[in-house]
């Protein structure tokens, strides 16, 4: 049985010069949501407008649900459905409408358009303001209409691209209580990218990371953390002296990331660590300010393959925001 999503050896270069994309390859199960994730501008979003048809890559292939998106991307634009990280609902336009013009530029039936409208507005839970314009509507409830209308034609894909940014704890819960019911009950295939690292853990089978355009690790949650092994150890000292080499000659540390006067050291043990550790740091005329110990958590391994913190409110990129542009107005144009 063929996976529903694969990438293979995914290369998109802008200018001839700038290589956002290298060589991504990866497949997703069918029923499975795979999380995508990275830092701002490490390719997230162009490797999701590949697989969505929504531009076309400088070498490589994606294939979707059997086709092969480079040279059919109007029959993928069918089948997928794409929630984008920016509000697509028309604001002057009732929930209902947007639902039954999106509907229409499928090619469904005004009828059948009509009644698939209701059931999503029921199933979405903002029947109550279908007849209201959408400009009217809380963030949650735009999120939850824009998925209705990737929904619409019935997929059995579903990209998801940021898709409860700006969203606050009560709306994304619910966003994805409906993502989780649609999985279990319909069997749909997720694609997600997402800036909340509990998100992926939480909902997420498997993950990617992605950096500087490469996938840098790719596993389910629980097999991403274990790759870190040990405890990890954040220390903070008093002045700007780099103690990175006096923290590595500390029995059992492992490795030593050091960002401005904050240090990170994976080790075998943590209780083990930080006492030889103050000590070190007092005899090199460093003192320690604050110090914790933690197991490996997903913002853990998020760090220790790309070296950067995962900032929840980075916004899109420019070239992130060329791109929705250009995508948005390619999903539109295919949906006729």
């Amino acid at each position: 049985m063929t996976d529903p999503i694969v990438a293979e050896g995914l290369v998109k270069t802008y200018g001839g010069k700038v290589q956002a994309v290298k060589g991504v390859s990866f497949e997703v199960h069918t029923g499975e949501a795979y999380g995508f994730i990275g830092p701002n501008g490490a390719g997230k979003t162009t490797t999701v407008s590949m697989l969505s048809a929504g531009l076309r890559p400088t070498s490589g292939r994606a294939v979707i649900d059997g086709v092969e998106v480079a040279a059919n991307p109007e029959e993928v634009k069918r089948r997928i459905g794409v929630v984008f990280q920016e509000s697509t609902a028309d604001g002057d336009l009732t929930g209902r409408e947007n639902l039954e013009i999106a509907a229409g530029l499928y090619g469904i039936s005004r009828r059948e358009g009509k009644e698939r409208a209701s059931a999503l507005l029921e199933r979405m839970q903002i029947g109550d303001a279908s007849e209201r314009m959408a400009k009217t509507y809380s963030g949650g409830m735009r999120r939850r209409l824009e998925l209705g209308v990737g929904l619409i034609h019935r997929p059995k894909i579903l990209f998801l691209d940021e898709p409860t940014l700006g969203l606050d704890p009560q709306g994304r819960a619910g966003f994805w209580q409906f993502i989780q019911q649609l999985r279990k009950e319909e069997g749909l295939t997720v694609f997600v990218t997402t800036h909340y690292l509990d998100e992926a853990d939480q909902y997420c089978d498997r993950i990617a990371i992605i950096d500087h355009g490469t996938i840098v690790a790719t596993g389910t949650p629980t097999e991403l953390k274990d790759k870190l092994g040990g405890d990890v150890v954040t220390l903070k000292t008093s002045t700007a002296q780099d103690v990175s080499e006096t923290l590595r000659q500390v029995p059992g540390v492992l490795t030593v990331q050091r960002q401005d006067s904050s240090y990170r050291l994976k080790c075998s043990s943590g209780e083990v660590v930080v006492p030889l550790a103050v000590e070190a740091c007092s005899k090199a005329g460093s003192l320690i300010s604050t110090v914790s110990v933690k197991r490996p958590s997903l913002d853990e391994v998020f760090l220790e393959f790309t070296g950067r913190e995962f900032r929840e409110d980075e916004g899109p990129s420019a070239t992130d925001k060329a791109i929705l542009g250009a995508r948005l107005q390619s999903m539109r144009g295919g949906r006729r």
